[in-house]
């Protein structure tokens, strides 16, 4: 995927808002609904082609990464170095969700009527506990697991079979080989669904703003731009750790990942740039050994965009209905979030399940899930463009840490974008 890529992914965006605006402003409420339902089919059907092949791209991808490594030793170091880095970013996009919604104060003196208390969200706060989440990690069946597109199980899997077959003595060289075959056939089919990429951007967006309208923006300005320019903190912050360990690459990292994060932010889904990501941080210079073991890892305890919004919503909700959490209770939220907010991998909006437990957990009134409910697919975009930033950024660092990063000319990185 080139540069031409890109140009028709930004020509989508533009192409749907407008088409949007269009049928908001000249259709009648039914007419549009029947709109956006015609123009979701493109949508569903993008997405649904990306969770096709997301479980068997993961499992192979993560195997052969594994197996690749020089021996069990290694994997344990790229696995703690790994983890110490998504520890160290999760706690710093939870605690710039926490200090920007302070300091922006969102919720305080919004032009909108909270809704009764005992108002149903529809949205059901799963019961989050560190037993569940434990047990959950382990899957009952493999086949099962990649059926539900389950990705921390599917990872859990795909750990023990790369590590045995790195500690064969032969390495067993025809399993690692079909492993090998089947990555490539899968980033092979990966390269036809995403030439559907460009039409689905453009049925999302326009479907997005003919249901709502433009003047659902003008109505949650101060949230939504509040939570855009936290997510401009936080990107800032990613880019700083990456300069101070790659140096001038950093800029270059950016550029070339341009193309997978556009894409996730149109799409308002991390998976779907999953594929390019992968191929945008191998023509980068990461090593694919590398970027086959963090990326994977990544997309199930790394997911910065999300956490930062969980920290967020939480404390906007707080304001809008007037309650003060003390400061034992935001830093109990933070240690929570950090536990249920590994579980979201894979799930469709699943930050709306865990901010609900939040609520629960801290006898918010649920119903403040109403008043993001209506935005919530525009933040669901950038939360997801940020997870993307995110684990490219791990990849790029541990790459480095591990002398598997062999930077590439900076006048190739435009040019060899996703």
């Amino acid at each position: 995927m080139n540069r031409l890529f890109a140009y028709f992914v930004v020509g989508a965006m533009i192409l749907g808002i407008g088409v949007g605006w269009i049928l908001n402003r000249t259709l009648p409420p039914d007419e549009i609904l029947q709109a956006t339902e015609t123009l979701s089919i493109l949508t569903e059907l993008f997405l649904r082609l990306i969770k096709m092949i997301i479980a068997p791209l993961v499992f192979t991808t993560l195997v052969a990464g594994i197996a690749h490594m020089e021996d069990a030793g290694a994997v344990g170091r790229v696995g703690l170095k790994t983890m110490g880095w998504f520890i160290g970013a999760s706690l710093v996009s939870l605690l710039v969700g926490l200090v920007m919604v302070h300091l922006i104060a969102p919720g305080s003196g919004l032009a909108l009527t909270p809704p009764p208390t005992d108002a149903a969200s529809g949205v059901q706060a799963a019961a989050f506990s560190l037993k569940g989440f434990v047990t959950h990690l382990v899957p009952t069946s493999i086949v099962a697991a990649m059926a539900q597109n389950e990705i921390l199980q599917i990872v859990v899997f795909a750990l023990f079979v790369g590590t045995a077959v790195a500690a064969v003595d032969d390495r067993a060289p025809a399993v690692l080989a079909v492993v090998d075959q089947i990555a490539a056939i899968m980033l092979k089919v990966t390269g036809y669904v995403m030439k559907l990429a460009p039409l689905a951007i453009f049925a999302a967006l326009a479907s997005t703003i003919a249901e709502q309208g433009p003047g659902v923006l003008a109505t949650y300005a101060k949230f939504v731009g509040g939570f855009y320019l936290s997510l401009g903190v936080l990107w800032t912050i990613l880019f700083l750790g990456a300069f101070l360990i790659l140096g001038g690459q950093a800029a270059n990292l950016f550029a070339a990942i341009r193309t997978p994060v556009l894409l996730a932010f149109s799409t308002a889904s991390s998976e779907a740039a999953y594929p390019r990501t992968m191929e945008a941080l191998e023509r980068f210079g990461v090593s694919r050994r590398v970027v086959s073991f963090v990326l994977p890892l990544g997309y199930s305890f790394n997911l910065d965009g999300s956490m930062m919004y969980c920290t967020f919503a939480v404390l906007f909700i707080a304001q809008v209905y007037g309650i003060d959490l003390t400061l034992a209770q935001q830093i109990t939220m933070l240690l929570l979030l950090m536990v249920t907010s590994k579980g979201m991998a894979g799930v469709p909006r699943a930050s709306l399940v865990v901010i609900a437990a939040t609520l629960a957990h801290f006898n918010l009134p649920e119903s403040g899930l109403l008043l993001i409910l209506a935005v919530d697919h525009l933040l669901d975009m950038g939360r997801s463009g940020t997870n993307v930033v995110g684990n490219s950024v791990a990849a790029a660092v541990v790459g480095k840490w591990e002398r598997q990063f062999t930077p590439r000319a900076p006048a190739l990185a435009p040019t060899t974008v996703g």
